[in-house]
């Protein structure tokens, strides 16, 4: 857990740095010479247009951290919502969220947000609004599965008997214990949002192709790749590698201290 926390503190840190300082303008072209090989004057090099690629590795992930936290933190509080309601009531609030949770399931999640992106657009806004539709519905799958097994327990059974409405029930006794699961799962959902999110720009249907994101930054220098300039593609795959990866290690480390199995 300490190792992905300090990745992610990086990432974070870098962000927010990036709000009010970077050594140049990301989006100004022309600092320095084109293709530019990482030196002291620019540690990332600089790109076909003599940008910064520091400056706009910084300001990407203002960009990537940034969609995917959102993103996830909307997905995450819908879904549980709605899937605490459906496995608590049951009946036919149940059948309908799961009937409509196995339709949506049914599109890959990364073709979804490419039709959905082409068809509304590329901004921040829409991206965000997409990525959060996209994760609802395992938050509700597994939200509705712990509450359906824990609703019965004696613990709820008591909440109930004391005279506590079954809202509360359900949010505030059942919902605290069957929390692990939903917890472990939002690393993943995040780490799936950033490889979507750069996928996005890469293909560029996320956001504008003048926008220092890193899947841009990876498209834009695809074609250096044979031609010797590497560093222009290399260094956004790396940052996207080191978030992705931390999140998955969170999400393990968040696993093993909730769930007693996985305790040694």
């Amino acid at each position: 857990m300490r190792i992905g926390i300090g990745i992610l503190a990086f990432y974070v840190a870098v962000a927010i740095l990036s709000c009010f300082w970077t050594p140049y303008d990301p989006l100004q072209p022309g600092v320095g010479d084109s293709y530019s090989p990482p030196s002291w004057a620019f540690p990332l090099g600089t790109d076909r247009l003599g940008a910064d690629m520091l400056s706009r590795m910084m300001t990407g992930a203002r960009y990537d951290l940034g969609i995917a936290v959102v993103a996830v933190f909307i997905a995450l509080v819908v879904g549980t919502t709605l899937g605490t309601v459906a496995g608590y009531y049951g009946g036919v609030v149940d059948t309908i969220a799961m009937r409509l949770v196995e339709m949506f399931e049914a599109f890959p999640g990364l073709l979804f947000a490419m039709l959905v992106v082409k068809a509304v657009g590329p901004g921040v806004l829409n991206v965000i609004v997409v990525l959060s539709f996209a994760g609802i519905p395992t938050y509700l799958r597994l939200a509705r599965g712990e509450i359906r097994s824990r609703r019965s327990w004696q613990y709820a059974e008591a909440a109930r008997m004391v005279g506590n409405r079954s809202w509360r029930v359900a949010f505030a006794h059942l919902l605290p214990n069957s929390a692990g699961p939903l917890l472990a799962y939002t690393s993943i959902n995040a780490a799936f949002a950033a490889l979507v999110t750069a996928s996005l720009g890469f293909l560029g249907l996320g956001l504008d192709p003048n926008t220092p994101e890193w899947g841009n930054m990876i498209a834009r220098g695809q074609d250096g790749v044979m031609t010797g300039e590497w560093w222009i593609s290399f260094f956004p795959g790396l940052a996207i590698l080191g978030m992705t990866g931390a999140f998955y290690l969170l999400g393990d480390a968040i696993s093993d201290v909730t769930d007693p199995r996985r305790r040694r």
